[in-house]
């Protein structure tokens, strides 16, 4: 078995893994415990990866099935892989709080995205620990959201599907397809068990059963608990490194501080489950 070794970014979030070849099949016991330290730490880094796509792609079919993304740009041959790519004439838009794809029934497990090209400088990624912002609220707040459930919707990408010039026929089909979903605006992870605040100002809509205006505070203020450095870690990419985040328990920030450098990512995703 690989003793690969765990190095903590932070109390509760973030590690560093070292002593792993991820071009090499790894034993059923290291991925197991690797899974157990991903689940623990939330978001895993691996520095060093030069590996293929098809690499790329059985080390995440380890975790489950593998999504296809409806919207974002593809490798071709490769529908599940994500090309995310800015430079002087894309500027980065990944630069909110958010949690993938939380405008689906099921939203992913978690995603792993490895770096082809990067800027010298700039370009790092922001992690917050959802479940510390959760233990941070104060006991009202937790109160007030305690069994509510927020309405979340893929308004941005329709938005640039009828830039690009969708007729309202295809809009309507992708709106059939993905029904705007209701999700718990806390969530319990279903391995952990612990409770982590569910909403991000990405797709998240409103709140049920509150007024527009108490929504809108409440979303307002369980927005900011992401933004707190106390719950964060930092990862600055270097070329062929990785990182595998539990989308379950963490919100993530893509600073696009590096206009107009190119950076040139590969995203893989893992299926999830419907959130409790």
């Amino acid at each position: 078995m690989s003793e690969f070794q765990i190095h903590p970014m932070t109390p509760t979030l973030g590690a560093e893994i070292s002593g792993i070849d991820l071009n090499k099949p790894q034993s059923e016991a290291t991925m197991q415990k690797l899974e157990q330290a991903f689940v623990e730490s939330k978001v895993l880094f691996f520095r060093n990866q030069d590996i293929t796509t098809e690499e790329h792609l059985r080390f995440a079919r380890f975790f489950g099935e593998l999504e296809i993304h409806p919207f974002a740009p593809k490798k071709e041959g490769f529908p599940e892989v994500l090309v995310i790519q800015h430079d002087e004439n894309n500027r980065g838009r990944e630069n909110t709080w958010h949690s993938d794809v939380t405008w689906r029934k099921k939203p992913s497990l978690g995603s792993i995205l490895r770096a082809l090209e990067v800027p010298d400088f700039g370009g790092d990624t922001l992690f917050s620990d959802m479940n510390a912002a959760y233990e941070g609220l104060d006991d009202e707040t937790k109160e007030r959201i305690e069994g509510k459930v927020a309405v979340h919707d893929f308004a941005n990408f329709r938005r640039a599907l009828i830039k690009r010039g969708a007729t309202p026929e295809q809009v309507e089909e992708f709106n059939q397809k993905y029904p705007n979903p209701e999700h718990p605006v806390v969530r319990t992870h279903p391995v952990t068990g612990l409770r982590s605040i569910y909403v991000n100002i990405a797709f998240t809509q409103f709140i049920k059963d509150m007024s527009e205006d108490e929504s809108r505070r409440t979303l307002r203020k369980l927005y900011a608990q992401a933004q707190i450095p106390e719950y964060q870690c930092r990862f600055r990419w270097e070329k062929d490194s990785i990182a595998f985040w539990d989308n379950r328990a963490v919100q993530h920030y893509a600073v696009s501080d590096y206009f107009p450098k190119r950076r040139i990512v590969e995203r893989v995703t893992i299926c999830g489950d419907e959130p409790r």
